[in-house]
């Protein structure tokens, strides 16, 4: 598999992402379900802190992508969802290099939702893997 991004404007780079992300030659592809900070049980853990409940997130993302015989290298694309935007942008710089660092190269999409499935969970990461 190759992994190509594509940045027609720098900006985008300055968060670890790309505006695209081009796969060829993959014969897998992997979609995560929305990972929280919350146990084993469903739980939420961390409440009212974003970046630790980010890295669960992150954590539990990793986990999926192990069970199914890849690794963060292996994803291309991350959705995030938070219940607030300006809280997350107030931590980006805590939170993003946290991909680069797992040699994710991903497109990424942040959305502002209104709740989780949880009001003690601030943020869920989604996404798409391809070995």
């Amino acid at each position: 598999m190759k992994v190509t991004p594509h940045n027609p404007t720098p900006w985008m780079q300055g968060f670890r992402l790309n505006h695209a992300v081009e796969v060829s030659g993959g014969e897998r592809t992997l979609y995560l379900s929305g990972q929280t900070a919350s146990d084993a049980e469903g739980a939420p853990l961390h409440p009212g802190d974003l970046v630790a409940q980010y890295k669960v997130a992150w954590a539990n993302v990793v986990d999926a992508l192990a069970a199914a015989d890849m690794t963060p290298a292996n994803l291309v694309r991350l959705n995030m969802y938070t219940i607030d935007v300006p809280a997350f942008m107030e931590v980006a710089d805590q939170i993003m290099p946290i991909h680069a660092e797992a040699g994710a190269q991903i497109a990424c999409t942040l959305l502002g939702v209104r709740e989780l499935y949880h009001p003690d969970i601030l943020i869920e990461i989604e996404g798409t893997a391809s070995a």
